[in-house]
Protein backbone atom coordinates (compact mmCIF):
# COMPACT_ATOMS: atom_id res chain seq x y z
CA UNK A 1 0.00 0.00 0.00
CA UNK A 2 1.48 3.37 -1.08
CA UNK A 3 -1.25 6.14 0.63
CA UNK A 4 -3.77 5.94 3.05
CA UNK A 5 -6.10 8.64 3.16
CA UNK A 6 -7.72 9.90 6.34
CA UNK A 7 -11.16 7.89 7.23
CA UNK A 8 -14.15 10.05 7.04
CA UNK A 9 -16.05 10.20 10.86
CA UNK A 10 -18.71 7.84 9.76
CA UNK A 11 -16.37 5.08 9.54
CA UNK A 12 -15.72 5.34 13.64
CA UNK A 13 -17.33 5.39 16.53
CA UNK A 14 -16.87 9.36 17.93
CA UNK A 15 -15.06 8.43 21.03
CA UNK A 16 -12.36 7.81 18.74
CA UNK A 17 -12.22 11.03 16.80
CA UNK A 18 -8.80 12.00 18.80
CA UNK A 19 -6.73 9.02 18.02
CA UNK A 20 -8.22 10.01 14.32
CA UNK A 21 -7.18 13.14 14.58
CA UNK A 22 -3.78 12.62 16.11
CA UNK A 23 -3.38 10.17 13.18
CA UNK A 24 -4.09 12.55 10.85
CA UNK A 25 -1.78 15.39 12.58
CA UNK A 26 1.26 13.29 11.67
CA UNK A 27 0.77 13.47 8.11
CA UNK A 28 1.61 9.65 6.07
CA UNK A 29 0.07 7.43 8.58
CA UNK A 30 1.93 4.52 6.96
CA UNK A 31 5.54 6.46 7.61
CA UNK A 32 4.37 6.91 11.54
CA UNK A 33 3.93 3.31 12.08
CA UNK A 34 7.32 2.28 12.84
CA UNK A 35 8.08 5.48 13.90
CA UNK A 36 6.35 4.81 16.92
CA UNK A 37 8.60 2.13 17.41
CA UNK A 38 11.66 4.21 17.86
CA UNK A 39 9.35 6.57 20.04
CA UNK A 40 8.62 4.06 22.40
CA UNK A 41 12.17 2.84 22.76
CA UNK A 42 13.32 6.12 23.14
CA UNK A 43 10.89 7.36 25.72
CA UNK A 44 10.74 4.10 27.75
CA UNK A 45 13.69 2.04 26.88
CA UNK A 46 16.27 3.22 29.38
CA UNK A 47 13.92 3.21 32.61
CA UNK A 48 14.75 0.45 35.23
CA UNK A 49 12.20 -1.70 36.35
CA UNK A 50 11.91 0.19 39.67
CA UNK A 51 11.44 3.51 37.76
CA UNK A 52 8.74 1.75 35.73
CA UNK A 53 6.69 0.85 38.72
CA UNK A 54 5.74 4.93 38.32
CA UNK A 55 2.19 5.83 38.64
CA UNK A 56 1.26 9.81 38.61
CA UNK A 57 -1.59 9.21 40.95
CA UNK A 58 -2.20 6.55 43.57
CA UNK A 59 -4.83 5.29 41.22
CA UNK A 60 -3.71 5.68 38.00
CA UNK A 61 -1.45 2.57 35.79
CA UNK A 62 2.39 2.48 36.39
CA UNK A 63 4.49 3.03 33.27
CA UNK A 64 4.78 -0.41 33.02
CA UNK A 65 1.07 -0.97 33.33
CA UNK A 66 0.34 1.55 30.31
CA UNK A 67 2.82 0.00 27.81
CA UNK A 68 1.07 -3.54 28.91
CA UNK A 69 -2.37 -1.48 27.92
CA UNK A 70 -0.99 -0.52 24.51
CA UNK A 71 0.19 -3.54 23.71
CA UNK A 72 -3.23 -5.08 24.68
CA UNK A 73 -5.24 -2.68 22.07
CA UNK A 74 -2.11 -3.06 19.74
CA UNK A 75 -3.59 -6.65 19.79
CA UNK A 76 -7.50 -5.82 19.80
CA UNK A 77 -7.25 -3.64 16.75
CA UNK A 78 -5.02 -5.86 14.69
CA UNK A 79 -7.65 -8.38 15.75
CA UNK A 80 -10.22 -5.89 14.25
CA UNK A 81 -8.08 -5.13 11.51
CA UNK A 82 -7.29 -8.54 10.51
CA UNK A 83 -11.05 -9.36 10.36
CA UNK A 84 -12.54 -5.91 8.73
CA UNK A 85 -10.06 -6.52 6.00
CA UNK A 86 -11.10 -9.79 5.08
CA UNK A 87 -14.25 -8.53 4.54
CA UNK A 88 -15.47 -10.50 7.70
CA UNK A 89 -19.27 -8.92 8.93
CA UNK A 90 -19.22 -10.77 12.03
CA UNK A 91 -19.50 -8.43 15.28
CA UNK A 92 -16.73 -7.92 17.04
CA UNK A 93 -16.67 -7.45 20.57
CA UNK A 94 -15.80 -4.33 22.84
CA UNK A 95 -13.53 -4.83 26.01
CA UNK A 96 -13.47 -3.02 29.53
CA UNK A 97 -9.05 -1.92 29.49
CA UNK A 98 -9.30 -1.35 33.20
CA UNK A 99 -10.31 -5.04 33.67
CA UNK A 100 -7.72 -6.23 31.35
CA UNK A 101 -5.22 -4.21 32.79
CA UNK A 102 -6.16 -5.16 36.67
CA UNK A 103 -5.53 -9.20 35.40
CA UNK A 104 -2.28 -8.96 34.38
CA UNK A 105 1.16 -8.92 35.87
CA UNK A 106 2.27 -6.16 33.59
CA UNK A 107 3.89 -4.92 36.83
CA UNK A 108 6.40 -7.81 36.87
CA UNK A 109 7.31 -7.74 33.29
CA UNK A 110 10.55 -6.79 32.75
CA UNK A 111 10.22 -2.71 31.23
CA UNK A 112 12.38 -3.84 28.39
CA UNK A 113 10.29 -7.06 27.51
CA UNK A 114 7.00 -4.62 27.39
CA UNK A 115 8.92 -2.23 24.99
CA UNK A 116 10.08 -5.21 22.72
CA UNK A 117 6.99 -6.76 22.95
CA UNK A 118 5.42 -3.44 21.41
CA UNK A 119 7.90 -3.77 19.18
CA UNK A 120 7.04 -7.40 17.48
CA UNK A 121 3.22 -6.30 17.44
CA UNK A 122 3.88 -3.42 15.76
CA UNK A 123 6.10 -4.78 12.98
CA UNK A 124 3.93 -7.72 12.45
CA UNK A 125 1.37 -4.43 11.80
CA UNK A 126 3.43 -2.82 9.67
CA UNK A 127 3.65 -6.19 7.52
CA UNK A 128 -0.20 -6.90 7.26
CA UNK A 129 -0.78 -3.24 6.23
CA UNK A 130 1.75 -3.01 3.66
CA UNK A 131 0.59 -5.92 2.15
CA UNK A 132 -3.32 -5.33 2.12
CA UNK A 133 -5.06 -4.66 -0.48
CA UNK A 134 -6.19 -0.94 -0.96
CA UNK A 135 -10.05 -1.89 -1.01
CA UNK A 136 -9.76 -3.87 1.76
CA UNK A 137 -8.91 -0.43 3.47
CA UNK A 138 -12.47 0.51 3.22
CA UNK A 139 -14.43 -2.80 4.42
CA UNK A 140 -16.04 -2.01 7.65
CA UNK A 141 -17.67 -3.78 10.00
CA UNK A 142 -18.57 -3.25 13.90
CA UNK A 143 -16.60 -3.50 16.86
CA UNK A 144 -18.15 -2.85 19.97
CA UNK A 145 -21.89 -2.39 18.57
CA UNK A 146 -20.03 0.97 16.55
CA UNK A 147 -19.47 0.81 12.58
CA UNK A 148 -15.56 0.86 11.83
CA UNK A 149 -13.83 0.55 8.52
CA UNK A 150 -10.39 -1.04 8.46
CA UNK A 151 -8.78 2.38 7.33
CA UNK A 152 -10.05 3.91 10.45
CA UNK A 153 -8.40 0.98 12.33
CA UNK A 154 -4.76 1.88 11.14
CA UNK A 155 -5.33 5.16 11.94
CA UNK A 156 -6.71 4.16 15.49
CA UNK A 157 -3.08 1.91 16.12
CA UNK A 158 -0.89 5.12 15.66
CA UNK A 159 -3.43 7.89 17.74
CA UNK A 160 -3.59 5.18 20.55
CA UNK A 161 -0.20 5.04 21.30
CA UNK A 162 -0.01 8.72 20.40
CA UNK A 163 -2.36 9.49 23.19
CA UNK A 164 -0.43 7.39 25.72
CA UNK A 165 2.71 8.77 24.82
CA UNK A 166 1.89 12.27 25.26
CA UNK A 167 0.49 11.44 28.78
CA UNK A 168 3.80 9.24 29.91
CA UNK A 169 5.70 12.26 28.71
CA UNK A 170 3.49 15.11 30.21
CA UNK A 171 2.54 13.29 33.87
CA UNK A 172 5.00 10.23 33.89
CA UNK A 173 8.25 10.50 33.05
CA UNK A 174 9.05 14.55 34.52
CA UNK A 175 8.53 12.85 37.68
CA UNK A 176 10.29 9.63 36.73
Amino acid sequence: MKNLTSPTSNEYAEFYAGYVGRATARGDVLAALPKQIEEIRLALGNLSNEQALFRDAPKEWSIKEVIGHINDVERIFSYRLLCISRNDQTPLPGFEQNDYVRESTFNLYPIKDLVQEFEYLRRANILAIDNMKEEATLYRSTASGYPVSARALIYMLIGHVDHHLTSLHEKYLPNV
